[in-house]
């Protein structure tokens, strides 16, 4: 929850200052309390302030997106040659370069690995179920599973905790503007990508697609940290690039090439930045993320062709296109429209389901993970060996089928997917169950969508496999590991979609691929609520244009019928995690409220020409981000609202120590002392603290001319706006905070600050219970 409050409040309940606390990790602040405590409840009187108490569940801050227009930040502006403008847009541009290729080469190398160490894995269990050593395949199968799962495991609760999950809701937060760049450090980045690896390779139900989002923006993080200084690696030149505005452009960037290194869909990954990841978007980001996309899909395809000659183990050839379903005849009647349309029904309805399941293990699992490490690690080990029995004994109860005579593959395949898995089945024979469990979820995936294969799998299995997955993907979310949604649920989706086509197969002319590509569209318009983005992914991945409306079609109706019961996953994964996201619309009962309503004092100001000792106290006494600064006669005719200043800018200031004894201005010294790069914004923890200043007793009666550093231009709005306007603005603009001002003259100059924390509805309706949130 944002700190930057405009009252004087005491520190947070468990004793420990915001300003120390806010690069901690939200996960670890989950408790059963979190959950069910609003994050700020009430208002208290007390005799000499009016404090407000209450459970914070995430205190973090929002992001500085606005310009701070200052006399310091206007000096470089003017400063500027043509040059350095020309080295700006220069360097925009080769980073999204180099944000497209890392992210590229970090998509192929985890694709290799995956499949190598997966493919290792599944080779030994299938020579030893040859060999007719059941117990042994199984004890190397589940063992090898379990020690991946317990490295993967290890790796989150000991060095990043962060990387745990699947990083979008992580991303999306960030991106709206909160504050909580631990999660794009260096050790998460490099947590995601090898835990992502082990997490898939233990045969988790769990994707690399999701991690992948969050791998792109921890890579465009680190590019967009402008350099190092404690390492000397600082660039004259990236002195540009250290604010929250360029660093946001460069995160979705990241998040795009994500979308497309997981699914190579490069179209797709720019519109689910657009859609979903950002929540500014300008002409100019477009092009952007469509060139860093573009350039990942030529990394993946150069890599893709190199790989073909067998170069890259298991691998294989590859290509963008993973599941290709264009062999199929798409040529539909009335009769499968009425399939699609109850393919979309099921898919919202299952999708709802599967949201408010994930929501309750997500609950449970927060108990157990708060516990330690060890306990992190015995929760991941205790669901790899559960999938892993699951993913062995399941295929048992299937029946071996005789192989078709007319296949032009081999049967039982020899090799580590196909169509036609062996397992106990004599020679002549496969396992229909054991095809869709004893390989990798992209070989399931493909092996339930393949065309011309309408009889390849009983109704019976189909079944079992979608119910065994639906489950699994429920409660493997939310364990110490990397892991994505999309997998399981175009798993989960891909299977009952073919079920149903299995059902329709008497009335409809659809092929039973082309059912498990729409049952996968319909469950993740039900659980993600997207549906551009997605139906550009789809399309990419399954390269058949033709299903276009059918595809469109059912994710509309999935998404319809979903929002009826609840909201996406990411939004209620960001809700549990405390994340303050700022919708894109107000709610309905801001509309009963005005700014005023919310506003609360006293207010902490700054005078001009301030005193050291003042700033000083303010500074360890609160937890705020930005300060009112006011002039007062002799320096204007009456009081009047001159700016805001930020804490960081402060503590510069503070520390360069330009003192005066006398209560003058010394703007003029302190444009030629400082220059604009002195205040920009350092990179994650790496910012001046309170504690880091020096200042001496007889420092702290002198003055300090705040002008220089003072946005003399903040947004403001009147006391008398709704709440709901207010609101709009506040996101829109990307505001830290919103200046209230008051309606008539002859009062003070400003009323109050809003900030992210007071549009919390936890915050309004925990200020006024009586009103009605969904009026």
């Amino acid at each position: 929850m944002d700190t930057e409050n405009s009252v004087n409040h005491e520190p947070d309940m468990d004793g420990r200052d915001i300003e120390n606390d806010q690069l901690m990790d939200c996960k670890e602040t989950w408790t059963a309390e979190s959950y069910t405590q609003p994050l700020l409840s009430k208002r208290v009187n007390t005799t000499s302030q009016i404090a407000i108490v209450g459970a914070n569940v995430c205190p973090i801050e929002s992001l500085d997106y606005e310009i701070v227009e200052n006399e310091l930040f206007k000096q470089d502006w003017r400063s500027r040659k043509k040059v350095q403008i020309f080295q700006y847009v220069i360097l925009k541009w080769a980073f999204a370069l180099c944000i497209g290729l890392f992210t590229g080469l970090v998509g192929i190398f985890n694709n290799i690995a995956v499949e190598n160490i997966s493919g290792f894995k599944l080779l030994v269990t299938t020579d030893l179920m040859t060999d007719k050593k059941y117990f042994k395949a199984f004890a190397v199968y589940a063992g090898c599973n379990v020690g991946l799962a317990a490295a993967a495991g290890a790796l989150c609760a000991y060095i990043a905790p962060a990387a745990a999950g699947s990083g979008i809701p992580e991303v999306k937060a960030y991106l709206n503007g909160v504050d909580a760049y631990s999660i794009l450090a260096p050790g998460t980045l490099f947590v995601k990508i090898f835990g992502s690896v082990l997490g898939v390779s233990a045969g988790f139900v769990v994707g690399k697609e999701g991690p992948m989002v969050h791998t792109g923006a921890c890579i465009a993080s680190l590019l967009g940290q402008g350099g190092s200084r404690k390492y000397h690696l600082t660039w004259r030149w990236l002195r540009y690039f250290k604010n929250d505005r360029d660093r946001r452009d460069l995160i979705t960037c990241g998040a795009a090439a994500g979308v497309a290194a997981a699914f190579r869909a490069p179209v797709g990954g720019v519109l689910f930045a657009l859609e979903e990841a950002a929540s500014w978007w300008r002409s100019a980001l477009l092009w952007r993320t469509f060139f860093t996309t573009a350039v990942v899909a030529i990394v993946l395809r150069a890599f893709m062709q190199l790989c073909s000659s067998g170069s890259c183990g298991l691998f294989g050839e590859g290509g963008l296109i993973m599941y290709d379903v264009s062999a199929a005849t798409v040529t539909y009647s009335s009769s499968d429209i009425l399939a699609v349309l109850l393919l979309g029904i099921i898919g919202g309805i299952f999708g709802s389901f599967y949201n408010y399941l994930v929501d309750k293990v997500l609950r449970v699992y927060s108990i157990i993970n708060e516990r330690g490490a060890a306990f992190k690690i015995l929760l991941v080990v205790t669901i790899a060996l559960l999938t892993s029995c699951c993913s062995y004994g399941l295929p048992w109860f299937a029946q071996c089928i005789p192989c078709p005579a007319d296949s032009s593959v081999s049967c039982p395949n020899t090799d580590v997917s196909g169509n036609y898995k062996s397992f106990q089945c004599p020679s002549g024979y496969y396992n229909d169950l054991a095809s869709l469990f004893l390989n990798t979820n992209d070989d399931a995936i493909r092996n339930l969508m393949s065309t011309s294969t309408s009889k390849e799998f009983h109704i019976s299995t189909l079944f079992i496999f979608f119910t065994a997955v639906f489950c699994l993907g429920i409660i493997t979310y939310g364990i110490a590991i990397p892991s994505g949604l999309f997998i399981p649920v175009i798993l989960a989706g891909a299977g009952y979609g073919r079920l149903v086509g299995r059902l329709f197969e008497s009335i409809s002319k659809l092929d039973t691929g082309l059912f498990a590509l729409l049952g996968a569209a319909s469950f993740l318009g039900g659980t993600m609520r997207m549906t551009v983005s997605l139906c550009v992914i789809l399309l990419e991945l399954t390269n058949d244009l033709l299903l276009l409306p059918l595809v469109m079609l059912v994710l509309l109706i999935s998404k319809s019928v979903a929002d009826n019961f609840n909201k996406g996953v990411y939004d209620q994964i960001m809700k549990l995690k405390g994340f303050p996201y700022m919708e894109a619309h107000a709610e309905p009962y801001m509309r009963q409220l005005v700014a005023l309503d919310v506003v609360s004092g006293p207010l902490i100001t700054f005078s001009g020409v301030e005193k050291v000792e003042t700033i000083l106290h303010a500074l360890r006494t609160t937890g705020h981000n930005g300060f009112p600064v006011i002039d007062n006669p002799p320096f204007s005719d009456a009081p009047e609202l001159c700016g805001v200043v930020l804490r960081s800018h402060l503590l510069v200031l503070l520390k360069g120590k330009f003192f005066s004894k006398d209560k003058i201005l010394g703007g003029e010294e302190i444009l030629q002392r400082f220059a604009a790069f002195d205040f920009a914004k350092a990179g994650s923890g790496k910012g001046i603290k309170v504690d880091d200043l020096d200042i001496e007793e007889e420092e702290m009666d002198m003055y300090i001319d705040l002008h220089p550093i003072t946005n003399t231009s903040p947004y403001t709005v009147v006391e008398t706006m709704s709440l709901a306007k207010a609101a709009i603005l506040f996101r829109q603009l990307g505001l830290r905070h919103m200046c209230v001002v008051p309606k008539s003259q002859g009062r003070p100059p400003i009323v109050g600050i809003l900030t992210r924390h007071d549009f919390m509805p936890e915050h309004v309706l925990g200020l006024y219970p009586h009103i009605k949130p969904h009026k």
